[in-house]
């Protein structure tokens, strides 16, 4: 069974996101451990801790299932060093958390050069802020997700990524989320079989399978090639529904977290059901 289910809320605390995804019929989802717009929070109790490890249990999920998020204020690759250091201290954290929750995968942005310096440089940079997180901690896989391209943001294509992966030390601690809107908005196109297996051949080539670790699974309100980041809801957007059963249907995304992000959260219960189904059938 595919692990399939949305970014839930952790309001009241990170030990309730397994009950909001059970409420749904999630077999998997994704999360924040903080709130991620902000730069601190307050640090995890054991109490907190050991509740969140205790409904996930109950709810029947792994560690491999969850899927968390880091803060939307990290720039890994930020050209200013103060702020660059605000940056891979609040990563850190972020990964010291998932750590402590006892969760495999932390989720991120790559960053963005924002026109300052070179986007080469700022590639090696973020790269290099992975490797000053893993040196710091000691099991968390770190997910690297692909960008729509929009502004000054890097990891819109498979080769920016690869650059990435190939400045980090340990790369069994590095790892790809694919966004599918922001594959779609980045030129990648997944509306017909044939162009989604190119887009996989050629992730497969460039990257290789192999560092596929997690999925968002997002229709599009932007165009092909638009480079702008605007999720829809499943078959409402310019991807279209077939695209996404194919993903439900393919056995290379299986034992993966597939977090839905789409827009209306009613409809999360249907779209989470209706990839289930496919799945089963």
């Amino acid at each position: 069974m595919k692990q399939i289910g949305p970014h839930v809320s952790i309001a009241g605390g990170v030990e309730n996101a397994p009950l909001n995804a059970k409420k749904i019929g999630a077999t998997g989802f994704g999360m924040f451990t903080k709130n991620q717009r902000q730069w601190t929070a307050k640090p995890l109790t054991p109490e907190g801790i050991a509740a969140f490890k205790e409904n996930l249990k109950a709810c029947g999920y792994g560690p491999e299932a969850v899927l968390p998020h880091d803060s939307y204020l990290i720039n890994l690759g930020h050209p200013e060093a103060e702020k660059l250091e605000k940056s891979r201290n609040a990563f850190l954290d972020e990964v010291e958390r998932v750590e402590q929750l006892g969760l495999k995968y932390l989720n991120f942005h790559p960053g963005s050069h924002l026109r300052s310096i070179e986007p080469d440089a700022c590639l090696d940079r973020i790269a290099q802020s992975l490797n000053i997180a893993i040196d710091q901690t000691e099991t968390a896989v770190l997910l690297i997700e692909n960008t729509a391209g929009q502004g000054s943001n890097l990891g819109s294509t498979f080769g920016e990524i690869a650059r990435i992966i190939d400045g980090v030390k340990d790369r069994s601690r590095v790892a790809v989320c694919l966004d599918t809107c922001h594959l779609f908005a980045a030129g990648y196109d997944l509306r017909t079989p044939e162009s989604m297996d190119r887009v996989w051949d050629e992730f497969d080539r460039i990257i290789g399978f192999e560092y596929l670790k997690g999925m968002h699974l997002n229709d599009a309100k932007s165009t092909l090639e638009s480079h702008l980041d605007r999720h829809h809801s499943l078959g409402q957007g310019n991807i279209g529904w077939s695209a996404f059963e194919r993903i439900a249907a393919d056995s290379r995304f299986d034992g993966i977290p597939l977090v839905l992000e789409t827009i209306d959260e009613e409809l999360w219960p249907d779209e989470v059901a209706r990839l289930l189904s496919v799945n089963q059938s």
